[in-house]
């Protein structure tokens, strides 16, 4: 079996002295794990940063069996931000998210395409509102309704920000933390720190 998509690297692990096993959220097939032989060369560790854009050649003998990735970089995405704290620990926390929410080979366009317009307002002043607005639209992507819109809150300030944060983090809590006996990511804690510690 073959396939190619386009997709965003979620986390790596080392498989071998050269080899690494990746976690990708494609666009058209979902979550997938593969191997990449050469992963951990120095040639292609450039292209393995977390939340990068990658286009990705998947093949296997059986559907059943792990399947092996062929990598190319598409768009550098963590690097851009490594001098910036809070955005590393955004991107850092929504593919956190991704990983212990998204099921495994299962295609959700909506999902997706929400992530990556998440991730093209990294640019903008507002990018903060941003994410959080994404946190809200993935639990109700996910099959939780909440009726809680930021209309009446500018999230100008550190307190605003915060509060929201803490609200949607008690939505990952009471609909699929708690009840699946998952860890709330722990970069997602950071991020909240940033704006509870006011810097």
């Amino acid at each position: 079996m073959y396939w190619t998509d386009e997709g965003y690297l979620l986390s790596k692990t080392n498989y071998s002295e050269n080899s690494i096993i990746i976690e990708t959220f494609t666009s058209k097939h979902g979550k997938y794990s593969g191997i990449v032989y050469g992963g951990s060369s120095r040639k292609q560790k450039r292209n393995f940063q977390i939340g990068n854009k990658i286009l990705i050649n998947w093949r296997t003998k059986s559907e059943n069996r792990s399947g092996y990735f062929n990598i190319e970089l598409v768009k550098p995405i963590s690097p851009l931000y490594f001098d910036d704290k809070k955005k590393s620990a955004c991107i850092l926390s929504a593919v956190s998210i991704l990983k212990i929410l998204l099921p495994e080979r299962q295609s959700n366009e909506k999902i997706y395409d929400s992530f990556e317009k998440m991730i093209n307002e990294l640019n903008s002043k507002n990018w903060i509102k941003s994410y959080i607005f994404w946190e809200l639209t993935l639990i109700k992507d996910l099959g939780f309704e909440t009726n809680y819109f930021y209309n009446n809150v500018a999230l100008n300030n550190y307190e605003e920000i915060k509060k929201a944060l803490i609200f949607n983090k008690n939505l990952f809590m009471e609909n699929f933390i708690t009840p699946n006996k998952l860890k709330f990511p722990f970069f997602r804690n950071i991020l909240e720190q940033y704006y509870t510690n006011g810097h």
